[in-house]
C-alpha cells in the first residue's frame, strides 16, 4: 500500500508465478513475466554457454532461452506436454532484454503476504543461495523465490546477446575472412 504523503512504499504481499523444475516448487516475481508459451524445440547458437538452450523466433523476434537446469545443476528430464517457457523481461547493461526460461511446467499465479517470505537457508541447498529471494510456505510444500537478476551475471546474458547479435549479421551479411 502506498500512502502518497509519504516518501517510502510499503508491499504487504508479492504475486508470483510458481512453475516446477526437477520435481521442485519454484517461483518468480509476476511483474517481469511477458508469458508463457508452450515449448517446441529451441534453435542451437553456437559458443553459448552450456545453460543456453538455444533460441525461439517469437513474432519476428529473437528469444534467448536459458535451462535452469543446467545452470543449478539439476540433471536432465525428458520433455513433456507440460513443459513450457516463461518470457521475462531481465535487464542488460540498462536495456530491457526479453529471455525464455525453461520450466517442467508452470503451476499457479499466487499473492504471498511479505510477512511468510522467509530467508533461504545458508546450508543444504542445491542452489547457490544468491539466486534465492526466499521461501515460503504454500499449503503443505515449500516454494524457492528466485532472483533473476542474481542467476545469470551480466556478463554472462551479454555474451549470449552478442552471440545472438553476431549470428544474426551472420545469417544475413557474408564476409570473407
Amino acid at each position: 500500500m502506498t500512502n502518497p504523503d509519504e516518501n517510502e512504499i510499503t508491499v504487504d504481499s508479492l504475486k508470483i508465478l510458481t512453475f516446477v523444475l526437477d520435481d521442485e516448487l519454484f517461483a518468480i516475481e509476476i511483474s517481469g513475466i511477458q508469458e508463457v508459451l508452450e515449448f517446441k524445440g529451441a534453435t542451437k547458437v553456437p559458443k553459448t554457454p552450456p545453460f543456453m538452450l538455444g533460441v525461439i523466433n517469437l513474432r519476428g523476434k529473437v528469444i534467448p532461452i536459458v535451462d535452469l537446469r543446467e545452470q543449478f545443476e539439476l540433471g536432465k528430464k525428458p520433455r513433456t506436454v507440460d513443459t513450457c517457457v516463461i518470457i521475462v523481461q531481465v535487464t542488460i547493461d540498462g536495456e530491457e532484454t526479453p529471455l525464455g526460461i525453461l520450466a517442467d511446467a508452470v503451476k499457479e499465479v499466487l499473492e504471498v503476504p511479505m510477512s511468510e517470505i522467509n530467508p533461504p537457508p545458508r546450508i543444504g541447498n542445491k542452489i547457490n543461495s544468491a539466486y534465492i529471494f526466499g521461501m515460503a510456505k504454500i499449503e503443505e510444500e515449500f516454494v524457492i523465490l528466485l532472483r533473476l537478476a542474481k542467476i545469470f551475471s551480466a556478463d554472462e546474458l551479454q555474451s549470449v546477446v552478442g552471440e545472438l547479435t553476431d549470428a544474426e549479421v551472420n545469417s544475413s551479411e557474408t564476409h570473407d575472412e
